[in-house]
């Protein structure tokens, strides 16, 4: 990784003194997890959660790299997201607010977001599911898809939720690799102004042998579905005959509250499981404290899809533990215009909006009128996740989305550590644009060279976490081996999450992104994401992917694909293709320039806004694109081909 400093890191951002003071973490935070990590942690699980049995126990480690955190304690994930608060007498307080994509909209209080998940725990009960089975979910971004993952939580089935743009295919291998018993799913969702449908995925998934036995069908857009008397039930009518009473099954910590599918680079999907105790601690503490939630007046609004872990941890569980409410919404940004999340936080004067750099590079591209157009004056904290953000979007998202005065927190986590690990605390850091910069108190990471030593300030390497956190996952579902493999095996008693990182002169903290994003230019270690950041600083550039491309002489060369903004493209596009090979020699190195830098229209992108850079590769080396099944449009390598030939 190149060890060149990241431009502008000079420039900080340090918290307002109104914000600072009235911040729920302090710099005393700390001093408290350094003091003693054990009992800091300790006291967040006793702080923020209900115990139906106290733990005694805070951290058994010995069973290596499996954790147990508060083995001894009992609680139920749904009593401590909903339950609690009725009972504390917030009963009528909004938990969901839902926006649908085509306009209609609901308030779900906690009261009434109680009922429904008791109803729908009674009727998963009914259907036979018990405590340990597992349920799978299949849906779009409706209440239906929380109150489903929390009925599941209530009666102590790990849930599986499948992100609804997935094909039957990687539909069927879930299903049976968690052997799910149930599946609840929907006639479809809206996306892009028209009903997608969902069930037939289903259908064709189940057709290929499985062990689920029901399929509960929630009915959202109202598209004729195929039906199987005996297996499928109306959602609806299930509901209606179920009690509204339930008492949540008590389940010990470790008791396997989800399990949740990445892809793995051996083509199996990888189950990532994740526990209770330890989980909703971490869930708990990361949004009260890296948001800055107060629940009395915040409303909250993260953009994150329910099938990935930002959906669980900061969609499901994180806001309704803390007792906030959220905002819901169903469809895309640019849908049926391109300020409908403006439109989103001005009708529900959000407060804290959460969202992935992807989405903040796609507003960039289509123009400040459309946030100028809404009052974003209600927004006092701006988060990213995702992947890596470049300074440019960030100074972006906080100068027009903030009103130049919002902290931004850039928060680096994955689906394996169940929540946020490294990021800024809005009232205490001088934020820098593009850098994580710390891990969270109670967190230890470190960033290794090839021996495993770290790296001194200036240096770049792996990033490893080097001591147990209570949110980590607890294993690969059934794999246990892989498990080792995969995240222990490379640094010994050290999770590697993966990602590549330097320490800025400073100490703080800048992911690179995936090691495997790394090329190796005549011996120099290269980031992807670097590079994109440098080149989007230049303004003819909206948009970049980088990728390395088998090279004779120099063993990788650098090849970018860029979108340019409306007017660049209009003139010389090979002067201005030589000016931007000359602007990253200049920002970074000239090692980093690269060798081509082609304009297209369009990146190729999952329905998650990851690109799929694998794809570019095979164009950068010659090759046709290899599958192109899983992007949000599956006609962009087309686009970018015709493009090229042009």
């Amino acid at each position: 990784m190149s060890a060149q400093p990241e431009p502008h890191t000079a420039e900080t951002f340090p918290p307002s003194a109104d914000f600072a003071a009235q911040a729920n973490a302090t710099a005393d935070l700390y001093q408290a997890a350094e003091g003693d990590r054990e009992a800091f942690w300790a006291g967040q699980a006793r702080d923020l959660l209900d115990w139906a049995q106290p733990f005694t126990e805070t951290l058994d480690f010995s069973g290596a790299p499996v954790a147990r955190w508060f083995g001894d304690g009992r609680l139920n994930a749904a009593y401590n997201a909903v339950d609690r608060h009725v009972a504390a007498g917030l009963g009528d307080r909004v938990a969901i607010h839902f926006e649908g994509e085509p306009g209609d909209s609901q308030a779900l209080t906690y009261a009434e977001l109680q009922e429904r998940v008791s109803r729908a725990a009674n009727a998963l009960t009914e259907l036979g599911v018990a405590t340990g089975d597992r349920v799978a979910i299949y849906l779009p971004m409706i209440p239906e898809a929380v109150i489903a993952m929390l009925a599941c939580a209530r009666i102590g089935a790990p849930h599986s939720v499948i992100f609804g743009g997935f094909s039957a295919e990687a539909l069927y291998s879930r299903i049976v690799d968690a052997e799910a018993k149930v599946v609840i799913t929907a006639d479809g969702g809206y996306r892009r102004g028209k009903p997608s449908a969902l069930k037939p995925a289903v259908d064709d998934a189940l057709a290929k042998g499985t062990p689920v036995e029901h399929v509960l069908v929630v009915e959202r857009t109202g598209q004729e579905v195929s039906w199987t008397e005996g297996r499928d039930v109306r959602w609806n009518e299930a509901l209606e005959a179920a009690s509204p009473e339930h008492t949540p099954v008590d389940v010990e910590a470790e008791h396997p509250l989800f399990i949740l599918y990445t892809s793995g680079t051996t083509g199996k999907p990888k189950g990532i499981l994740h526990t209770t105790g330890g989980y909703l601690t971490q869930a708990a503490y990361t949004h009260r404290n890296v948001f800055d939630l107060k629940p009395e007046s915040d409303v909250y609004f993260c953009t994150a899809d329910i099938g990935w872990i930002t959906g669980h941890t900061y969609v499901t569980y994180g806001p309704l533990l803390n007792g906030a409410t959220q905002v819901i919404y169903e469809g895309t940004p640019d849908t049926p215009e391109k300020d409908r999340w403006w439109q989103i936080v001005a009708k529900y004067g959000v407060t804290i909006l959460y969202t992935a750099p992807t989405a903040i590079r796609a507003a960039m591209k289509w123009g400040e009128e459309f946030p100028a157009r809404n009052d974003l004056s209600s927004l006092r904290v701006l988060g990213s996740v995702g992947e890596p953000i470049n300074p440019e979007a960030w100074r972006w998202y906080r100068r027009v989305i903030g009103a130049g005065t919002t902290p931004v927190v850039d928060t680096w986590w994955q689906t394996e550590t169940g929540g946020i690990m490294i990021t800024p605390l809005p009232g205490v850091t001088a934020a820098k644009p593009g850098s994580a910069q710390r891990p969270l108190p109670g967190v230890s990471a470190e960033i290794l060279d090839d021996n495993g030593q770290p790296v001194p300030d200036g240096g770049s390497g792996y990033l490893v976490l080097t001591e147990p956190w209570p949110g980590m996952l607890r294993g690969i579902w059934g794999d246990m081996q892989r498990f080792t493999d995969t995240y222990w095996s490379r640094f010994p008693g050290r999770y590697f999450a993966g990602d590549g990182a330097r320490k800025d002169n400073d100490g703080d903290i800048w992911v690179l992104g995936r090691v495997d994003d790394v090329m190796n230019v005549s011996g120099h270690r290269l980031s992807t994401a670097e590079i994109e950041s440098a080149l989007v600083s230049h303004p003819a550039v909206a948009e970049a992917a980088v990728v390395g491309a088998t090279d004779e002489d120099t063993g990788q060369a650098v090849v970018a694909f860029v979108i340019l903004h409306g007017d660049a493209g209009k003139g010389e596009t090979e002067e201005l293709m030589a000016e931007l090979r000359g602007h990253v020699a200049k920002e970074i190195s000239p090692i980093a320039k690269p060798r081509s830098i082609q304009a297209v229209p369009e990146l190729p992108k999952t329905r998650s806004g990851k690109i799929m850079r694998r794809l570019l590769r095979d164009l950068a080396e010659g090759r046709e694109a290899g599958d192109a099944t899983t992007l949000a449009d599956t006609t962009v390598m087309e686009k970018i081909m015709q493009g090229l030939k042009r």
